[in-house]
């Protein structure tokens, strides 16, 4: 498969609103290929760019929809988009940050995006993972996971963002209701958004869960994303604690945050834990490749009365061996299809 994308639409500025596959390859010369690999997981032997659109498969979009909706450069994407429309030429084009936004309607363009509502997009707009660095690289300089036996008494792990406080539930509340009325009085093309204070519904999923008897947890609350850290260090200890949590548990409680997904999935993953994945209508990647339900603990947002029972019964049909062999198997689906080589 060979790619062109239109490197003078590329800002360095606003490099984290890149396509994600085109980051690697935007570097320094001084950039070696070694360090492509060992930072992003991707060498340049593995993708043929080309400089001439007709001779490409795929064409991509150089920085999000997002980008160009916000530095007003539309015109730009539509003549481009008609364009390789005229030659048939697929085209991908991503959708970043929390909330989506309004996309036109082209029938060869895939629309890659990790938030928005699966019952309220089009087919076309598809899952993209959250890429992350090696957890257990970065924090603990392994390749394998630290298997967990099974225990007859689970334990549920949680590290983050989850509180108790309504007026600030509240407050969030009112900021998404409006919002989402200027998007109904066509004031802004920011699509419509769950009206949810994510760290109030959290806390209450968790406080369901220790309720539960049979269930082991271990919950660290927050009161502040990313515990309010205000420099480095304090970030790199916090984040240190958060994979801790996660080291010592069996399961860990993935739930929704600003935007509709969760980050959390897929270091949970990448970490060889079993995730409790509480499903707000996600738009989740690669689901004809990956069957999502055979690696995770699948609760509907209706379903979390009866989330410790749902947890209960799906510990219960595991044995010693099956549950060591998900837990490898979670971290494998990470290696292999989680990371920016799953986009080939």
């Amino acid at each position: 498969m060979t790619f062109y994308f239109p490197k003078l639409h590329y800002d360095k500025s606003f490099r984290g609103q890149t396509f994600p596959l085109l980051k690697p390859f935007l570097k320094g010369e001084e950039f070696s290929d070694d360090e492509r690999t060992a930072m992003y997981g991707i060498s340049e032997d593995e993708v043929a760019f080309v400089d001439v659109l007709e001779a490409s498969d795929v064409a991509i979009l150089t920085m999000s929809w997002n980008y160009y909706v916000k530095t007003k450069q539309r015109a730009k994407v539509i003549q481009f988009l008609k364009t390789t429309q005229h030659l048939n030429i697929t085209t991908w084009v991503v959708l970043l940050d929390d909330v989506g936004i309004d996309f036109p309607d082209f029938p060869h363009v895939k629309l890659f995006r990790q938030s928005g509502y699966r019952s309220k997009t089009p087919r076309w707009h598809v899952g993209l993972p959250v890429f992350i660095s090696d957890p257990l690289k970065a924090y603990y300089n392994r390749n394998a996971i630290f298997e967990r036996p099974y225990v007859e008494n689970p334990t549920i792990g949680f590290c983050g963002f989850a509180t108790s406080n309504v007026a600030l539930a509240l407050k969030i509340k009112v900021k998404i209701a409006l919002k989402n009325l200027s998007y109904y009085l066509k004031l802004n093309a920011q699509e419509p958004e769950m009206i949810l204070a994510a760290a109030h519904w959290r806390h209450s999923i968790l406080k369901r869960l220790e309720a539960h008897q049979g269930l082991i947890t271990n919950f660290i609350y927050r009161a502040k994303y990313r515990a309010g850290t205000q420099n480095t260090a304090q970030r790199a200890a916090s984040t240190l604690e958060f994979f801790n949590n996660m080291k010592a548990s069996d399961y860990v409680v993935c739930v929704r945050g600003a935007g509709n997904f969760s980050v959390r999935l897929y270091e949970t993953l990448a970490m060889g834990r079993i995730p409790i994945f509480v499903n707000t209508d996600c738009i989740l990647p690669f689901t004809e490749a990956i069957d999502w339900k055979e690696h995770v603990v699948w609760v509907e947002a209706d379903e979390i009365d009866n989330i410790g029972a749902i947890v209960t019964n799906f510990h219960e049909k595991l044995t010693e061996d099956s549950f060591v062999e998900l837990q490898q198997s979670n971290r494998c689906l990470w290696e292999t299809k989680l990371q920016l080589k799953g986009l080939l």
